[in-house]
């Protein structure tokens, strides 16, 4: 019997939805198996560490160690595959030394250089202990294999039976007892560690291809990132910071540009129709779509949709509700796109949720003449329409309910952040924003600062409750561990929405870039 695993990949579905989006947008076919290998935009973005959504790439350890390898070919990315995992992980600093000469490559015996030069005399893959067991001791491909599962799976017997073949093999072929011996002594730790080549270069090619597209079609890119994770809303809210760093602007919703996915917006057009942009040299931008917004289901989305092209953009509130007749546009979808800005072209968010029990009587009226045969007076009068539908007066909503809405029906903010208000006084206290603090390699105590946006309380083993705290800014999220101690003292201040400073000792554990907090307190509003 043939055993076969097959495995899903998510990150194949988004460069299948990248290369729609480009071809929607742009007109161009992408042949993703057939991508130059040397491409300098690729690469230069691989030794920034700008790898958010690059399969494989993207940890916070990982783009360390890309900045310090600084990668120039596929080869140094199939290996980083391969040695990014618990035991080889701490031969990497050795590795990427190698690479620029600042350790000297020496082999135990000449004839290993051809099967270790490529990864600079370190063993990094199954198939170099392979060809070492083949070229220096005369095993056959299938023995070699044999040798591999013995040492993998530490059955002594067999272990004990392999080490004497290997050896007797090694002096066979002109090799010194002594260095035979030694290049013995490579191979129980190599076979705990040694990867699969042939699964690393597959992994390492879907890695170039992804990072590929970010770097030549970013948008296009994030918004099939996006799509992909839209049911995450921690996720999204990575990629959209990510966005924003990179010069990208991700806007809200939009009934009159929106699709059900994310979409690319191209500068002064519209997509609407459905139709081909025009060119302009001004950047593209990235929609949120419609299926992102809760309390909004997928089938008032298609409706809405499907008018559009039909019929071309809403003019007015009224008329978006004359022509979306449908069941689900209720008083919970309607307020929701309301909050969500995705009504802010055809009607101010407060205004709609002030007059929402106006509105559904102005839609039922409507269906209920349509349904008895009549028709309205003013069909082809956007104008007239829209006097018919009456709204009270409301005050507009402020920035800060409109950062609220957008928090609770998108998961993260859009239009603006809460946190903007307070960076010329961090700027004046030389408090880095958290991308800094996140991407530099830094030890020792940090000031970090920034909004709560998630607390997890959990009790330590002496039972004494901490909290693992989110805090955001307008580059970048961190996750600050409150202890016990500081807790006692600083309880009140840990708040959602709540601005705070906090001093503390940088952790790299599990690779992830956390603050231990030693000392916390509230930014006060700036006047």
């Amino acid at each position: 019997l043939l055993k076969m695993d097959f495995l899903g990949l998510k990150n194949l579905t988004i460069i299948e939805e990248a290369k729609n989006i480009i071809k929607h947008t742009r007109g161009r076919e992408i042949d993703i198996d057939n991508l130059p290998l040397d491409d300098k935009k690729t690469f230069k973005m691989l030794r920034q560490g700008d790898t958010t959504g690059v399969f494989q790439l993207e940890s916070a350890g990982m783009r360390r160690y890309l900045q310090e390898l600084k990668p120039t070919e596929l080869e140094d990315i199939i290996a980083m595959v391969s040695l990014y995992r618990p035991g080889p992980m701490e031969l990497i600093p050795s590795f990427i030394k190698r690479k620029y000469g600042k350790e000297k490559i020496t082999y135990l015996h000449p004839s290993l250089e051809p099967i270790l030069k490529n990864t600079y005399g370190i063993g990094v893959y199954q198939e170099q202990m392979m060809r070492i067991a083949r070229d220096l001791a005369g095993f056959t491909l299938a023995e070699a294999d044999t040798l591999r599962k013995a040492i993998g799976k530490k059955i002594k017997k067999l272990l004990d039976e392999q080490k004497e073949r290997l050896i007797k093999g090694m002096i066979k072929n002109g090799i010194p007892p002594q260095t035979a011996k030694e290049i013995w002594e490579l191979f129980p730790p190599f076979a705990r560690y040694g990867f699969n080549r042939s699964h690393a270069a597959c992994y390492a090619m879907i890695a170039y291809q992804t990072a590929y597209l970010k770097a030549n079609f970013p948008e296009e890119f994030i918004a099939a990132l996006l799509t992909s994770e839209q049911g995450d809303v921690e996720r999204v809210g990575i990629i959209v910071a990510d966005c924003r760093n990179a010069g990208i602007e991700v806007l809200a919703p939009d009934v009159n540009e929106s699709f059900k996915n994310f979409t690319v917006v191209p500068p002064k057009a519209s997509l609407a129709s459905g139709g081909l942009p025009a060119e302009s040299g001004a950047r593209e931008r990235i929609r949120f779509g419609l299926l992102a917004v809760k309390n909004v289901g997928v089938n008032v989305i298609e409706a809405i949709i499907e008018e559009r092209k039909k019929s071309g953009p809403f003019q007015s509130l009224a008329d978006f509700l004359e022509r979306v007749r449908h069941k689900d546009l209720n008083k919970k979808s309607l307020e929701s796109l309301a909050k969500c800005g995705a009504l802010d072209k055809i009607a101010e968010r407060n205004a709609v949720l002030e007059n929402i029990d106006t509105l559904l009587q102005f839609t039922r009226q409507f269906s209920a003449n349509n349904s008895n045969g009549q028709s309205s007076l003013f069909a082809s009068q956007p104008k007239a329409i829209a006097a018919t539908l009456k709204l009270k007066p409301a005050a507009p909503a402020d920035n800060q309910e409109r950062l609220q809405w957008e928090k609770e029906l998108l998961g993260l903010y859009i239009s603006d952040h809460p946190f903007r208000a307070y960076e010329n006084l961090m700027r004046s206290k030389n408090i880095p924003p958290l991308g800094e603090i996140l991407n530099k390699d830094k030890k020792g105590t940090v000031i970090a600062a920034g909004v709560i946006t998630g607390i997890q309380r959990i009790n330590t083993k002496a039972g004494d409750p901490m909290l693992f705290v989110k805090i955001e800014d307008t580059s970048n999220s961190l996750e600050i561990l409150v202890f016990p101690t500081l807790l006692k003292t600083t309880n009140a201040i840990w708040q959602e929405g709540a601005a705070v400073a906090v001093s503390g000792k940088i952790s790299t554990k599990d690779n992830e870039v956390k603050v231990l907090a030693n000392e916390a307190k509230i930014i006060p509003k700036p006047a």
